[in-house]
C-alpha cells in the first residue's frame, strides 16, 4: 500500500500543492542527506508540522533517508495539551511513524517572558533527539515575521538574518528547516488536497504577545500595500545573513592578531582594535559560547570595562547567558553553569558522579593515584572549597595552603570555587586541577583510583 502510495505521489503534477512542495523537499533533503540517515520531525500537532510529516512520509520510498520519527512537546501550558498530544499519537499511528512525547514544565518567572523560555525548553528536548537530522516546519511568512520582529526589537545584522536553514544542535544532531522557502498558502494548498486535519494552538490568536500581533494585523495590513512582503522580506534576510557570515570571518581574522597564551584573547591586543571590530569580536566569542545575541547597550558597557581593567584586574561582566572575566590580562568568556551540590556529595564505590556541568570519573588503577587501602572505613565525600584548605603535594615538601598552590597553577578565582575536593573523614585527599596529596598516594603495585574530570552532564 505504501509503495502503491508513494508511486502515485510520484506522479502528481508539478504545478499542484503537493507537487511543488514534494520537489521543493526532495531537492532541499537531496544535497544534506545520507541514505541511511535518521530524520526526525518537529510534530506540534498544527498545520505546518502535520503537512512537513505528511509529506516526509509519503517520501520514504525514496532512499533519501533512512528511517522517519517524530516528537511532540507537551508544554503544559494549554488546557488542550492532552487533546494535541492525543491527536499527534493517532496522526503518527495513521502514518506509521513511531513517536517519542516530551513532557515539559516551562518556567514562568523568566525575564525574557514565557514564550522566550517555553522556546528554550523545547528546543532542549530537540537536542535530545535520537536522530541525525531534526526537521522542523517553519517556512517564509514565520521567516518573514522573525525577520520583522528582531528589527523592530533592534536586533543588528545577525539578528535581523532571520532563522537559519540549518545549524548544528548538539552530538552531531542538525537542525533542518526545509520549508523555510516555502509560502504558507503552498502548505495551506497541500493541506486541502490531501484532506489533512490539524489542531489549532489558540494562543496563536492572542494578540497581547507580539508576534501574534504582528502576524494577525501588522503583516496583513503591509501586504495590503506590500503584496510580496513575505517573500521580500526573507530576501533582506538572506543578504544580513550574507553580511553576518562576512562579519564572522572578519572576526576569526581579528582573533589571530589578539590571541595570546592558551588560545584565549590577550586584553591588551583586544583593546587596540577599533571599537567596530572589538565588539563584532566579542559578539562572535559570545555566540560561539552558546550564548544568545547580545544586546547593543550590553557590548557596549562591556568594552567600557574591558577597556578600563588593570594588570590585575577580575573584571566580571555577567548576563543570563554567562559571565565574561579578566584574568592576568586575559579575556575569559563562561557559559552558565548547573548548581553545584549544596553539600557533600557521598562517594560509596560509584564508577562516577555528577559534579555540576562535569563528571568525576572514579577509574580504578594500579600503582598511581589514590590508595584505595587508605580510603577503606572512612567517610568518602566530595565538596566545594571551604577555605584554609591545605595539600601536599610532594612527599618532600611541606604541606602547602590551597589557595597559594590553586593561584601558581594559574587556576582563576571563578574556577577555585567550582573545583570538586575529595576528603576522607576530615583529610583531603585530591582536588581537581592540583592533584593528591601525598599521604594518600598510591605505591607501586597498589590498587588505586584515578579520578578524571570530563563531560558536561546531559
Amino acid at each position: 500500500m505504501a509503495a502503491t502510495q508513494s508511486r502515485r505521489q510520484a506522479e502528481l503534477p508539478a504545478y499542484t500543492a503537493s507537487g511543488q512542495l514534494r520537489r521543493t523537499l526532495t531537492t532541499f533533503l537531496g544535497v544534506r542527506l545520507a541514505p541511511a540517515a535518521r530524520l526526525c520531525v518537529g510534530l506540534s500537532g498544527g498545520r505546518d508540522s502535520v503537512v512537513l510529516l505528511h509529506a516526509l512520509g509519503q517520501l520514504r520510498e525514496q532512499g533519501i533517508f533512512g528511517s522517519l520519527t517524530a516528537v511532540h512537546v507537551d508544554h503544559g501550558l494549554s488546557a488542550k495539551a492532552s487533546s494535541w498530544a492525543g491527536f499527534c499519537t493517532d496522526f503518527c499511528r495513521q502514518q506509521d511513524v513511531p513517536l517519542e512525547i516530551a513532557r515539559i514544565k516551562v518556567p514562568r518567572g523568566d525575564a525574557e517572558g514565557l514564550e522566550a523560555a517555553a522556546r528554550r525548553a523545547r528546543h532542549s528536548v530537540f537536542a535530545s533527539c535520537r536522530a541525525d537530522w531534526l526537521a522542523l516546519a517553519h517556512h517564509q511568512d514565520d521567516q518573514a515575521e522573525t525577520i520583522l520582529f528582531r528589527l523592530l526589537r533592534g536586533a543588528g545584522v545577525s539578528g535581523a538574518a532571520g532563522m537559519p536553514a540549518e545549524r548544528p544542535l548538539a552530538d552531531g544532531l542538525r537542525l533542518i528547516r526545509p520549508l523555510l522557502d516555502t509560502p504558507r498558502a503552498l502548505i495551506a494548498g497541500y493541506a486541502a488536497e490531501n484532506s489533512l486535519a490539524w489542531v489549532e494552538d489558540e494562543s496563536n490568536a492572542d494578540c497581547r504577545y507580539r508576534r501574534n500581533h504582528l502576524r494577525c494585523a501588522v503583516l496583513p495590513r503591509i501586504e495590503e500595500a506590500f503584496p510580496a512582503a513575505a517573500r521580500t522580506l526573507a530576501r533582506a534576510g538572506a543578504h544580513f545573513a550574507e553580511a553576518a557570515r562576512l562579519l564572522d570571518q572578519l572576526a576569526q581574522t581579528d582573533r589571530l592578531t589578539v590571541v595570546g597564551a592558551g588560545g584565549r584573547i590577550d586584553l591588551a591586543r583586544f583593546n587596540a582594535l577599533p571599537a567596530m571590530r572589538a565588539r563584532n569580536l566579542l559578539r562572535c566569542e559570545l555566540m560561539a559560547a552558546g550564548w544568545r545575541a547580545p544586546e547593543a547597550r550590553w557590548l557596549d558597557e562591556a568594552l567600557r570595562q574591558l577597556a578600563t581593567a588593570s594588570d590585575d584586574s577580575q573584571t566580571c561582566i555577567a548576563t543570563l547567558d554567562g559571565e565574561v572575566h579578566v584574568y592576568r590580562r586575559q579575556i575569559h568568556v563562561c557559559g552558565r553553569r548547573r548548581p553545584l551540590p549544596a553539600a557533600a556529595l557521598a562517594w560509596r564505590g560509584e564508577a562516577r558522579l555528577a559534579w555540576g556541568d562535569l563528571w568525576l570519573s572514579f577509574l580504578p588503577t594500579v600503582g598511581a593515584g589514590i590508595s584505595r587501602r587508605l580510603l577503606v572505613g572512612t567517610h568518602v565525600g566530595v565538596r566545594t572549597r571551604q577555605g584554609g584548605e591545605r595539600l601536599q603535594v610532594d612527599a618532600g615538601r611541606p604541606r602547602r595552603t590551597l589557595a597559594k598552590l590553586l593561584q601558581e597553577a594559574g587556576v582563576p578565582p571563578w574556577e577555585r570555587v567550582c573545583l570538586p575536593l575529595l576528603w576522607s573523614d576530615d583529610r583531603l585527599v585530591w582536588v581537581g586541577g592540583i592533584g593528591v596529596d601525598a599521604s594518600f598516594a598510591c605505591a607501586d603495585g597498589e590498587a588505586g583510583i584515578v579520578i578524571a574530570c570530563s563531560s558536561s552532564v546531559n
